[in-house]
């Protein structure tokens, strides 16, 4: 069952995606729609791999999108090491 939704979106954003829809062949409320989907089954394959007894520190820890934890652990390994 489809339902409406109301969302407060920047005016430029709206624009462009409302282009990129149009250019793709696909509404936006599609777009917006897929995204969700995605969005969601990302959260809930993640949760999957967690053991239980972990699950409750879900979102206790903000860490910036841009890290990359591969060279933050190289890092600190390196910095442990080099005393």
């Amino acid at each position: 069952m489809k339902t409406k939704l109301t969302l407060t979106i920047e005016k430029s954003v709206i624009e462009k995606a409302k282009e990129f829809a149009g250019n793709s062949g696909k509404s936006l409320s599609d777009l917006v729609e897929r995204y969700l989907e995605k969005e969601i089954a990302e959260a809930e394959l993640q949760q999957a791999n967690i053991p239980e007894e972990f699950k409750g520190l879900f979102g206790s820890v903000n860490l910036p999108t841009e890290l990359n934890e591969k060279e933050a652990i190289r890092e600190i390994l390196s910095q442990k090491h080099s005393r």
